[in-house]
């Protein structure tokens, strides 16, 4: 046998190597804590240390004092503490029961659905998603630790230091775990993944993104977000760009947009006000441009020598005939498909049937004869030219006076197919992003937010065309991607929404400073300092008013694609959560509404009124329906009727018998089991 294993042992897989089963936990401050529950010892008030970092269990609850047994010990060691004295931890194996508890609204959108902002830890957040949003969302952009070393994120509670070994094995498997949920997420017929990164982890992205996403297109851009340069040491190129990978599913494809997204080539500035049309050569040329490729596009097009018109075209002719027997009308010559570099037979771009019929309709058109070469060359319209001609974007004006047609772009028609490398001045992370920001929230600050506009123009490239498009961003940070969302709706009238992800963690230097003033995670006087509460949220409800968190207009405007005061706000609408931690029993036995009810409106599309009382045994809003009596199911279903826009019906029973009845008298809405299949979605994750 070790003859057999030792071969074994000495292959590697393909591809990234690391530490998967590398475990990961979190502390859930500010939330209940029960028996069964695990949880860590926090250090006493005043202390800049972390306390113990032990995992212990709480074996009985009486009040507020909490019994507890050290976890995996033989020597059986336990305590008694006040529950203040504790923190909950939620290991990411564990199965968890999520909820959601409301934290206000703000609202100018009318009848829009609501942009939604969660605060929680982004792991178990997708996990909740998986219920509300799975197979839903048209695009996630994600803006992740860029594991820099400099304490910009946590792996177990820790901050994953410069000189630790085990840095990018715990990277690698942080992101894993959140891109095998987020892809449960994605549409997987036609949906984006954005990710932005610099140089430290970007090929190991790459490879992580290939092996979780086999089956889809990825591409990677370079972004310029800092022309001034960062200087990672002495003898350093100055760095000025990041990456962004754009993975794509299914049908998925860019929408071209009026730039190239280079500021220093020619289509840098707005091409949709170009009314010109380019003419391709209708020679082959490059590889697979030889007639042995195409024998059929091997033909004599005939030039009346006179008027330089197109007077016939020849047909292919056979191998072995020489082209020179071929006989040519009186009055005109006859030009073949020029010759490659290697003296063999070039072709046209289409066969000779095809040729008389653009020729037919103006969509070839002849050059000058040229004495040198003995020879004219042709131009003609492609594919999607003539597509656009047939749908009117690109308007036949006339004919010149060879018999071509005289073609131009409609007004703001003309598109600019973006190139892979951006240098936009408006995608400047530091005047777009921080400075922006000081606008917005002024006082506030949070490090490294992207630029407004660069995020702006990743989005719109893939969700232009979806008008009611749902996009996430589960490491939201200060809230840019939501900021986008509206902006891209205030352009073209669109419903989409953003569902933006973030936990509420104090920066590390923020952190000593309220330890040694005796404050510890779950005080309020600590929480008001955490980045959902002091940025994000306070961003989004600013941009949407138009004012500052002190209640004063925002200076300045918005610029590029559309130029407005910043104090005019968006009319839209958005809704703020905190995830919370539910108990299985509590939810079973349907004592755990109030947590679920979001989610329910959530999966419903997040619009209209959120139903979060069923005292009269069943409700129906705009959105959806939820029934728990099912008696009164008769008065339930006409309800569902006379709203036109009902989307799903939740039927809370533990019949699985009764269930079908009712959800077979509901044709044409989705039915879902509660709490059966809230259950077994919670139950079927935790194997990260």
């Amino acid at each position: 046998m070790e003859d057999e294993i030792r071969p074994l042992q000495k292959r590697l897989p393909f591809g990234l190597n690391f530490e998967r089963h590398a475990p990961e936990a979190v502390e859930l401050a500010g939330h209940k804590i029960r028996k069964g529950s695990k949880v860590r010892v926090l250090a006493p008030r005043g202390s800049t240390t972390q306390g113990d970092r032990r995992l212990w269990q709480v074996d009985a609850m009486r009040g507020d004092v909490a019994d507890i047994s050290l976890l995996d010990s033989s020597e059986g060691e336990s305590r008694t503490l006040q529950s203040d004295d504790l923190i909950l931890v939620a290991e990411f194996r564990d199965w968890i029961y999520p909820g959601l508890r409301p934290d206000g609204t703000v609202e100018r959108g009318g009848d829009k659905p609501f942009h939604t902002v969660i605060n929680g830890e982004n792991f178990h957040v997708l996990e909740q998603l998986t219920f509300t949003h799975e197979r839903a969302v048209d695009a996630i952009y994600i803006d992740p630790p860029y594991n820099t070393g400099a304490r910009d994120w946590k792996y177990n509670n820790d901050y994953v230091e410069s000189d630790d070994l085990y840095r990018h094995s715990k990277w690698l498997a942080f992101m894993e775990r959140r891109l095998k949920l987020a892809k449960r997420l994605l549409n997987p017929d036609d949906s984006v993944l954005i990710v932005t990164i610099d140089e430290k982890e970007h090929l190991r992205l790459g490879l992580l993104l290939e092996q979780t996403f086999p089956e889809a297109r990825i591409q990677v851009i370079s972004t310029q977000i800092n022309p001034q340069g960062i200087s990672s040491g002495a003898g350093d190129f100055s760095r000025v760009n990041e990456f962004i990978f754009f993975v794509t599913l299914g049908d998925a494809e860019l929408t071209k947009w009026s730039r190239s997204m280079i500021d220093n080539d020619k289509e840098a500035s707005d091409v949709s006000k170009d009314q010109t049309v380019r003419w391709a050569d209708f020679a082959r040329y490059g590889g697979n441009a030889g007639r042995r490729n195409s024998p059929g596009a091997f033909f004599p097009i005939f030039v009346d020598i006179e008027s330089e018109t197109i007077h016939s075209v020849g047909d292919a002719i056979d191998w072995g005939v020489d082209p020179a027997t071929v006989p040519v009308p009186q009055g005109t010559r006859a030009v073949w498909p020029p010759q490659r570099p290697d003296g063999s037979d070039g072709r046209w771009r289409t066969v000779a049937e095809s040729c008389r019929e653009l020729i037919a309709k103006g969509y070839i058109k002849v050059g000058p004869y040229n004495r040198r070469s003995g020879r004219h060359s042709f131009g003609y319209l492609q594919g999607g030219a003539v597509a656009m001609i047939e749908s009117g974007e690109i308007r036949v004006v006339g004919r010149d006076e060879k018999g071509a047609v005289v073609v131009e772009y409609g007004a703001g028609v003309k598109r600019a197919t973006p190139k892979t490398i951006w240098t936009l001045s408006s995608h400047d992370a530091s005047r777009w992003g921080a400075n922006l920001l000081q606008q917005i929230i002024p006082g506030r600050r949070f490090p490294f937010p992207k630029s407004l506009f660069a995020v702006e123009d990743a989005l719109r490239f893939y969700v232009q065309a979806k008008p009611n498009a749902t996009i996430v961003d589960f490491f939201s940070g200060s809230g840019t991607t939501a900021h986008a969302v509206m902006r891209l709706n205030k352009q073209d009238g669109g419903r989409r929404v953003s569902i933006s992800v973030t936990n509420n963690e104090v920066g590390a230097d923020e952190q000593t400073k309220l330890r040694k003033e005796g404050l510890r995670p779950g005080d309020p006087e600590w929480e008001r300092w955490g980045i959902c509460d002091y940025i994000t949220k306070p961003r989004i409800r600013a941009a949407i008013t138009g004012q500052t968190p002190d209640g004063k207009p925002i200076k300045g405007e918005y610029k590029f694609v559309d130029e407005f005061p910043m104090a005019d706000g968006f009319e839209e609408n958005a809704a703020f959560f905190t995830l919370t931690y539910e108990s299985p029993w509590r939810v079973s036995t349907d004592r755990a509404f109030s947590a679920i009810a979001p989610m329910l409106w959530l999966r419903a599309g997040s619009r209209g009124r959120r139903i979060d009382d069923l005292s009269k045994g069943w409700a129906v809003a705009e959105a959806y329906g939820v029934i728990k009596d099912l008696d009164l199911s008769t008065d339930f279903i006409a309800a569902l009727k006379l709203e036109e826009d009902v989307r799903v019906a939740f039927i809370v029973t533990d019949d699985e018998g009764r269930y079908q009845q009712i959800a077979n008298e509901i044709p044409g809405i989705e039915t879902v089991r509660l709490y059966e299949d809230y259950l077994r979605n919670c139950e079927s994750n935790g194997d990260f």
